[in-house]
């Protein structure tokens, strides 16, 4: 997974990279947050941002602002991190659009907890909007069966173009998840059981 870090600071910007790679994340680097932001905005963005308050161009707390407003970047799941530490710093970051706050100077094990649960929350997102995708392609199929359907009163086909007829269980499983197997139902055995025993009756005698 891809993660934005931004720091202006050289030094807390390279050790922040070297533990997140090796946590195996794709490290996207930024040196302040106009540069983050426009990372933000490009296609495919990182899932995950790691933010310092404190940049040059633009804030931790802008970014977190803009990105909040800009519906692609809703799930984006962003982490500030600072050294202001007060309980008005927090519920500020929070209040931005910040979903989870580490103080500096960080402690490894808290910052990799912090991005696990991180981790936890977008596999969730995704699963959600995987079964969101899959309903609505589910809602199509049945929106597609909506209306008329022209189907022969004879032979039950149904017409797919003008002189294209095909089988009823054919068109619904290839517009349906539907699967067919074939019985006989008691009032067309009779019919068969009849028309059998008809045919199999001797001529009578002249």
């Amino acid at each position: 997974m891809k993660i934005l870090v931004a720091d202006d600071d050289p030094t807390t910007l390279e050790t922040l990279t070297r533990a997140l790679e090796r946590w195996n994340l794709e490290v996207v680097p930024a040196t302040n947050g106009r540069e983050a932001w426009e990372i933000l905005q490009q296609p495919d963005p990182p899932r995950m941002a790691l933010l310092d308050w404190m940049m040059p161009d633009m804030e931790g707390l802008e970014v977190c602002r803009l990105a909040r407003a800009k519906a692609s970047l809703q799930t984006c799941y962003l982490i500030l991190l600072t050294s202001r530490n007060s309980k008005d710093d927090l519920m500020m970051g929070l209040l931005s659009g910040a979903d989870d706050y580490v103080t500096k100077p960080f402690h490894a094990g808290e910052l990799w907890a912090r991005i696990e649960v991180g981790r936890r929350v977008l596999s969730i997102q995704q699963s959600l909007a995987d079964r969101v995708r899959d309903l609505t392609e589910a809602m199509a199929q049945i929106k597609s069966l909506r209306g008329l359907l022209p189907i022969c009163a004879y032979c039950k086909k149904i017409r797919e173009g003008q002189d294209y007829w095909r089988q009823v269980e054919s068109y619904l499983a290839e517009h349906t998840e539907a699967t067919f197997t074939h019985g006989i139902c008691p009032d067309c055995f009779s019919r068969v059981m009849n028309e059998n025993a008809k045919s199999n009756t001797p001529p009578k005698a002249a």
